[in-house]
Order: structure tokens, then sequence, then C-alpha cells
């Protein structure tokens, strides 16, 4: 879900998966606008109806923007871009031995919207966290996998290297 201001600066107010609510009672932003970046499966809930599951979700929903604020609150861009990167993979990611297989549905761009800084500088960081060897990514002008990766991963995955 994402907002925007007069100058189009967009702000990032949560990402979310499946079993998650979103909607336009739970924001007082306003413009606002749903972003859908996988085919979901939406289901109407009114309101107040079954108090506890609407507890519950509405508990997990306040946990999750609140990841995201201590995410963007980082020192650094790259300590925020890392820990993005871990709780994306946490949240959407597959488990494997070396860490975290995330399919990256998130461009360079979406990934400062949410941080609050530039394509370039998440781009930078990006290649930082990849010369480290805490992400391995798939170089789609070789068709080969930067680092040490030693099994097959698809196309337009990241490898999440657990961290230390």
């Amino acid at each position: 879900m994402v907002t925007w201001n007069d100058s189009g600066h967009v702000t990032t107010l949560g990402i979310w998966g499946r079993g998650d609510i979103v909607g336009q009672p739970l924001t007082r932003q306003h413009p606002c606008q749903v972003e859908s970046l996988t085919k979901v499966k939406a289901i109407a809930t009114p309101l107040g109806h079954h108090s506890r599951y609407w507890q519950t979700l509405l508990l997990r929903h306040l946990w999750h923007q609140e990841d995201l604020l201590r995410i963007i609150h980082q020192p650094s861009v790259l300590e925020s871009l890392m820990q993005l990167l871990h709780w994306l993979a946490q949240r959407f990611g597959q488990p494997v031995p070396q860490g975290q297989l995330l399919d990256p549905l998130l461009t360079h761009q979406q990934l400062a919207e949410i941080l609050g800084t530039s394509r370039v500088t998440v781009t930078r960081a990006l290649n930082q966290l990849e010369e480290a060897g805490k992400l391995i990514k798939f170089n789609k002008s070789s068709g080969q996998w930067t680092g040490d990766a030693q099994f097959a991963l698809p196309p337009r995955t990241l490898l999440i290297v657990k961290k230390a």
C-alpha cells in the first residue's frame, strides 16, 4: 500500500501477503493505493465480524508496520536494505540450508521508495552486499549466478545468506 504527496514522492505504508488484511479503513492517508505484485484473491470481511479473528489480524498488521518502521530507521542504508531483505525473505522466501531464497518482486526503485532513498543508492548497496557475500543473485546478461552458488536456483531469485 502506498501514498504520495503533491510533488509525487511515494511513501510505502506496508507490504502484506497471504492472510493479511489491507484496505481503506486501516489508513488515514489520502491518496492511498493498494498495489498487487502477484495474483491476489481478495475476500471482503465486514469490520467487527468475528472479533477474535479481527484482533489477531489487526495485531499482525500493526506488527508488520512496526517492523518496517524499525527497518527504515537503521543508521545506514546498507543496514536498512539488509534488514529489509531478511524481513522479506522471512515473510515471503523459501528456507534453504545456505539462507533464504527470495523471488525479487520488488524493483530497485520500489526498494528505494520503501527505504526513503534513491534507486542508485539501493543498486550500489545491493552490489556491496553481493561483494561481501551476503547475497547471491542471478546475472541476467551472463546467465550465471554470482558468488559461490553450489546449487541450481531459478532465474530472478536472490539467495539471502544466513546472518553470521
